[in-house]
């Protein structure tokens, strides 16, 4: 293969034990590789994040079980491409025996539904073996008619582990690899690019390939930690602010400031902060964390959730990182009630429900036999709100929600009567 190929492309396998990652689909007994060995492949979905094998591993399908491989691009292809491969695929099938082709369609759901829909015949059929890569969600972007016709693979990013002997093996390869630069790196270097990959093989092999010949360029024998920074930067941050990575990580972080973890959560708002993610959208799901999580336990975490939305949107990056930072931490060390939340919605539903209760004569402006609370010493009155009283509110017992159910059990009944 031509020197100017990348790594990454020269290092695909050529077999399945050199698949790298994804044991829970190509391991030893594994579902998917004992489907490949045995010949038989369904039509099917390789789901998963830039780099973790889908287009390798389709090729490696094609080549294991001796198959035609018919490729096509759903971002530049043409409906006449696609009715030309559909037609290929059929006459392949005639002419060898009544064996499927595999048809691999990458990034699948850029097929619109007529395009997805054309495939259908073909897939039930037999006439060819669909296998589409996707980075998008396909329970979500793929036709449904079409998606009931495939089994969905999930691939996983690869862990540091799985991508250390896939590094090795490219520094040592003479053929494929880089052993001709005669550059050699310890384990803890490999593993220093493997963590800085994002679980991306494609992005570590491009950083090994770069740093490695920058040294030998250089007239060095010996790839170090420093060489690799110098060569290719920062460490690659996986984030798509319109896919799983988006929802995921902002998921993580509300969850965590909920579960009252202040390191779990800065570190999350970090991740968010290195994709790129807008300030706004993280300052929006900030405030709905304080009032849904903290509410009346603390009632300034809203405060400080309010604050620090307008002092970030005023400051903008970098500096409005350490105002987002105090506002998570804050909020992950309040206590915490769902009790405002919990409330809000047991009315919403009991209105749905066609609890529809009439507002009350002497609640109305126009109404006689108001009693005006701060007539009264207490600025309290036992007065009716309700034509028919309910229960919606429950007092959390932490924090300043218990001075609220204190002051609630001395004015009505109700809340005395037990939660």
């Amino acid at each position: 293969m031509n020197a100017d190929t990348p790594l990454a492309e020269r290092m695909r396998p050529k077999t399945p034990d050199e698949y790298c990652g994804q044991a829970h689909l190509m391991g030893k007994g594994a579902p998917l590789r004992s489907l490949i060995e045995s010949g038989r492949v369904p039509s099917c979905v390789l789901y998963g994040p830039p780099g973790v094998g889908k287009t390798t591993l389709v090729r490696l399908i094609a080549k294991t079980t001796e198959r035609n491989l018919l490729e096509i691009n759903a971002v530049t292809a043409k409906v006449a491409e696609l009715r030309s491969l559909v037609e290929e695929a059929k006459r392949l099938k005639a002419m060898g025996g009544g064996v499927s082709s595999v048809a691999f369609v990458d990034e699948l759901y850029h097929f619109n539904s007529t395009q997805q829909n054309a495939l259908l015949p073909s897939v039930e059929r037999g006439d060819l073996i669909l296998i589409g890569t996707t980075t998008e969600n396909p329970r979500y972007e793929i036709n449904k008619t079409l998606l009931s016709r495939m089994v969905v693979f999930d691939l996983k990013p690869l862990e540091a582990d799985e991508l250390l002997p896939l590094l090795r093996r490219a520094m040592t390869d003479r053929e494929r690899g880089l052993g001709t630069l005669e550059v050699h790196a310890a384990d803890d270097v490999l593993s220093f690019i493997a963590v800085s990959s994002g679980g991306d093989a494609r992005q570590a092999l491009t950083r090994l390939e770069s740093s490695a010949s920058f040294v030998a360029a250089a007239g060095g024998g010996v790839l170090t930690e420093e060489a690799v920074k110098r060569t290719v930067g920062s460490a690659s941050v996986r984030f798509d602010r319109k896919g799983d990575d988006h929802y995921s990580i902002i998921s993580a972080m509300i969850k965590s400031i909920r579960g009252s973890d202040p390191d779990a959560a800065v570190y999350w708002l970090a991740r968010l902060l290195a994709g790129g993610e807008d300030i706004r959208f993280i300052c929006r799901r900030i405030l709905i964390s304080a009032a849904e999580d903290i509410g009346l336990a603390d009632p300034a975490a809203i405060q400080v959730a309010a604050a620090a939305a307008y002092a970030a949107d005023m400051t903008g990056l970098p500096e409005a990182r350490i105002i987002l930072s105090e506002a998570v931490i804050y909020l992950a060390s309040a206590p915490k009630s769902n009790s405002a939340y919990l409330a809000v919605d047991k009315a919403a539903a009991e209105i749905d429900g066609g609890e529809l209760q009439p507002v009350p004569f002497h609640l109305k402006p126009d109404g006689s036999g108001y009693l005006y609370p701060h007539d009264d010493p207490r600025h309290w009155l036992p007065q009716q709100y309700m034509e028919t009283p309910r229960r919606y509110y429950y007092p959390g017992d932490l924090g300043y929600e218990q001075h609220i159910a204190a002051r609630l059990r001395k004015l009505w009944r109700r809340f005395s009567e037990g939660k």
